[in-house]
């Protein structure tokens, strides 16, 4: 029935690949068969610890508590919706998980976005909006922006210095780094223009580019950062599931991979001069590490984003590199890029107001939101510098020339 709350008892394990289910001896083609989607806040990844890593392995955690958010009954197939809850009362006895050092919880966000999925066109404003300026409620200018589990979004404001929490349904925003001034003092940072958490040392990484440094800021209460690497004129920067960094030098045209602990780093795309060949990068911007430590980069000098796969020593074109253009298989000087679990590219097109989306092998990509002429309209974009996804699904852009983070729901799978 929906709205029951219902307690999942025993370990279970579960896949975040819906096509796993493709074999008999899961779901079969007949019979009585039950098949739940889970949205899970506490599940465990086990794919490492798998004897079958191919089946994208979670495990589900004794008592979690679920609410049931619909059912449908097609014949033999019985499909039921849940959603995990915050139990009302804490565990009297909390559990302790001590994770050895050789293991890193932090993970790569790879949304699981269905194929067909559709976002509605008109827009909600979740961060700023209030006309350009440095008040709490709000930005100027806004670069990067990372989205938290509990859909709190951290926004790069480049022109006011600083890094803002804005937690869901919030009127204004809260600086959790930064906003001392412009300046290079381990208190300030100067035009920030990426930022991601780290959530193992709970902690903010930020790109401080005009100090040419990446900085590693607590994210609670914290009243200074720490830099971590120097020297690079660092634009987007991601991490994967091991911990290392992968920082944009947009200035030597290259992306580098920073293990724990290394101050130098190693080139994992681009280095080989200013171009537009294959091996060379022009002016990139923004990047992002699939699972199997692909790297993706909004090449924003060839309007083009480029895929390098781990060890590759050239790049592959997966969305546009047709020259500069509004037609649906050319970008516009593209920014932010994120790939999901099934290698679908979604990126900022920054010159043409629009977010599109490349499926994996396409010619050509199709506009989810925007599109529709610069503008500060709940249904128009203006200079859309990055993107993100919730565990919802639903897409977050840094609307920078309208000093606002828009969030678009997710509307429809088919």
């Amino acid at each position: 029935m929906r709205g029951h709350t219902i307690v999942w008892w025993g370990f279970s394990s579960c896949t975040t690949a819906v096509n796993v289910l493709n074999s008999n001896q899961f779901l079969g083609a007949k019979g009585d068969r039950t098949m739940f989607t889970l949205h899970c806040l506490s599940a465990k990844d086990i794919r490492k610890h798998s004897y079958y890593p191919a089946e994208d392995e979670v495990l589900l955690m004794p008592a979690t508590q679920f609410e049931v958010i619909g059912c449908l009954n097609q014949g033999d197939l019985h499909i039921i919706q849940l959603e995990e809850t915050r139990p009302p009362h804490p565990l009297l006895l909390p559990v302790q998980i001590v994770v050895p050092p050789s293991i890193n919880p932090t993970p790569s966000i790879i949304p699981n976005i269905p194929v067909n999925a559709q976002w509605a066109q008109n827009g909600i404003t979740v961060a700023g909006g209030n006309r350009q300026g440095n008040e709490i409620n709000q930005l100027s200018s806004p670069c990067g922006l990372y989205v938290d589990d509990d859909q709190t979004v951290y926004v790069a404001d480049y022109d006011n210095n600083r890094i803002v929490g804005w937690k869901w349904g919030a009127t204004s925003g809260q600086v959790v780094a930064g906003g001392n001034g412009p300046g290079s003092g381990a208190h300030q940072l100067s035009y920030p223009r990426d930022v991601i958490a780290d959530k193992e040392r709970d902690c903010l990484i930020i790109s401080d580019t005009s100090n040419r440094r990446v900085v590693r800021w607590p994210r609670r209460n914290g009243t200074s950062g720490e830099t971590i690497i120097s020297n690079i004129d660092c634009w987007g920067l991601t991490m994967d599931e091991n911990g290392s960094l992968y920082v944009i030098d947009w200035v030597k045209d290259e992306v580098r991979r920073y293990r724990r602990g290394e101050s130098q780093g190693t080139v994992v795309a681009g280095s080989n001069g200013r171009g537009n060949r294959l091996d060379q990068l022009f002016y990139p911007h923004y990047v992002f590490v699939d699972r199997d430590h692909s790297v993706y980069v909004s090449d924003w000098g060839n309007d083009r984003v480029m895929k390098w796969v781990k060890g590759a020593k050239q790049g592959i074109v997966v969305a546009g590199g047709q020259g500069g253009g509004n037609g649906l298989t050319q970008l516009s000087y593209p920014k932010g890029v994120v790939v999901d679990h099934l290698g679908t590219v979604y990126v900022a097109d920054w010159g043409n107001a629009r977010i599109m989306r490349w499926p994996n092998g396409a010619t050509q990509g199709s506009v989810i939101v925007g599109g529709n002429g610069e503008g500060g309209q709940s249904d128009q974009l203006h200079w859309p510098f990055t993107l993100s996804f919730d565990r919802h699904d639903n897409l977050y852009v840094g609307d920078n020339g309208n000093h606002r983070v828009q969030k678009f729901d997710l509307e429809s799978n088919k």
